[in-house]
């Protein structure tokens, strides 16, 4: 399972873990990397913010010195990464080794304690909620506020600096527009007979994240809550028996053979087709729906333990800078700083006008809500057939 698992999965293993981490805490891991800057001897790995080593000028000549980054689970091709990546090996001449790039959450989580002490453990992580929950903990991750830390809500990060939200979007419907009549504008809309055998979902909700969250904010728009995803499952149900639900998972291939006509997916997601489709005579169209705004954002994490401490610092500080943040915008993805950037007049207008529209302020479900949606739906996501 890729990163479309990440945010589905709760905190799988907990227990087995948090009998690791005894023994994690007492290894001194990176800890004991010390790098001189300006005549200081300055631990990088211990460092809580830019002020804690001399700066950012003394974070960049650090970072050049170890000269790489161990990166992991990043998809080239998802929410802009590939850009990102060679963006910050050219403006530094740090070389970013990804490991793994179709990995999941719990992967992560697994090199990051399996691969301690080797050099090619993961410096840096990009997680669902859930997992950077997990890691903080087990005392996985090195707190770190990066320079824009006040600019991130509360209930968008750890308050001592282990991990912040980074970049989400919204379920959205993605759609055939030269071929899909009349264009679908909400959840309920989806019942409509001619779209028959055209509607899909990117994989399995029992397995899939992206599906999963598909099948939550069906049920918010058919009377269902965080604390009820009954109705969703029953929404896809219904669905499936007047056969406009198909089992065909979307994604790029599904929808330029024409198999899948309609899409629930995340909105950078579905956005990103649309030009490799135009380019296929495609008029992929995405809107989010009217009945039902359900959004999830991935977090950012530095292991405890990173082989290159400093390099992981200045890739969290790239990535919420606004050249990062407006690199995950130009991959349609939302950065969890686009608010204050939009008030600034720092956000890429082009970027930001390509979103798919949508009006409110998100709001998430609990661990716990999300941990009782994902039983129910493992119990009755079988009988949708």
């Amino acid at each position: 399972m890729g990163r479309r698992s990440a945010l589905l999965r709760s905190a799988g293993g907990v227990a087995c873990a948090l009998a690791l981490s005894a023994s994690l805490a007492s290894s001194s891991g990176a800890s004991e990397a010390r790098l001189h800057v300006e005549g200081s001897s300055c631990d990088w790995a211990r460092a809580t913010s830019l002020a804690s080593c001399g700066g950012m000028a003394a974070l960049v000549k650090a970072a050049k010195a170890e000269g790489r980054l161990n990166a992991i689970a990043l998809p080239p091709d998802w929410a802009n990464y590939g850009t990102l990546m060679s963006e910050f090996e050219k403006k530094y001449g740090i070389k970013i080794d990804d490991a793994n790039p179709e990995g999941s959450s719990q992967e992560e989580i697994d090199a990051v304690i399996h691969e301690k002490g080797t050099g090619s453990e993961p410096d840096v992580v990009d997680v669902g909620p859930s997992f950077a929950l997990e890691g903080q903990q087990q005392g996985l991750w090195a707190p770190y506020k990066v320079a824009e830390w006040k600019e991130i809500a509360p209930n968008e990060k750890a308050s001592n600096g282990s991990w912040y939200f980074d970049y989400g979007g919204y379920i959205s419907i993605g759609y055939d527009a030269s071929s899909v009549k009349p264009a679908p504008t909400s959840f309920k809309s989806l019942e409509n007979p001619a779209y028959k055998g055209e509607i899909a979902l990117n994989g399995n909700p029992t397995e899939a994240g992206a599906a999963f969250a598909a099948v939550y904010a069906a049920a918010l728009a058919n009377g269902g809550s965080f604390n009820d995803i009954q109705p969703g499952i029953a929404f896809f149900k219904k669905l499936a028996k007047e056969g406009n639900f198909i089992s065909a998972q979307s994604d790029a291939t599904t929808i330029a053979s024409g198999q899948v006509k309609i899409a629930i997916d995340w909105d950078y997601l579905n956005a990103g087709y649309s030009a490799p489709l135009k380019a296929k005579g495609i008029d992929w169209k995405v809107i989010v729906p009217s009945d039902a705004h359900y959004a999830a954002f991935y977090c950012q994490a530095i292991s405890r333990f990173a082989p290159d401490p400093a390099a992981a610092r200045l890739w969290e500080e790239f990535l919420y800078s606004n050249e990062g943040q407006n690199g995950w915008l130009e991959g349609f993805a939302r950065p969890v700083l686009l608010s204050s950037m939009v008030k600034a007049g720092t956000v890429d207008e082009h970027a930001y006008a390509a979103l798919p529209p949508v009006s409110g302020t998100p709001q998430f479900p609990t661990q716990a809500q999300l941990t009782k949606a994902q039983a129910v739906l493992v119990k009755d996501w079988p009988s949708v057939g």
